[in-house]
């Protein structure tokens, strides 16, 4: 998990959270406004509005291209608990909340480094 994550805010343009994306080398954002969280902006999400005709990435707002209903957890949530939900519908993050501030991001990366590493001292 990260416990320093990347955020970006809804008035933001696409093209902003593409930059910060790329240079953050991430591929999930959640969306704050006044520090709550709205929703998560994946690079999909950014990707797919892109691809559509006409779109300039500079005029649309994150808000207007982010998931609503981000996935979140509190940090006292059983690990095998969000993992397993995670893989049952499909998320690849989990926004992880202390009351309403951000405080971490748990990514399939996440999941998969921890795995890997679970593997290699138990099995290495």
């Amino acid at each position: 998990m990260s416990t320093t994550p990347i955020s970006i805010g809804k008035a933001q343009t696409l093209a902003d959270a593409q930059k910060v994306m790329q240079s953050e080398g991430i591929r999930h954002l959640p969306v704050l406004d006044g520090g709550r969280l709205l929703g998560m902006l994946t690079d999909r999400d950014v990707h797919l509005i892109e691809s559509l005709k006409g779109v300039d990435p500079t005029k649309v707002l994150v808000e207007d291209a982010m998931s609503q209903n981000a996935f979140s957890v509190a940090p006292e949530t059983p690990l095998d608990e969000v993992v397993s939900t995670m893989a049952d519908r499909k998320y690849g993050s989990a926004v992880v909340l202390d009351g309403n501030r951000l405080v971490g991001i748990l990514t399939t990366v996440d999941v998969c480094r921890a795995l890997a590493e679970l593997l290699t001292t138990r099995l290495g």
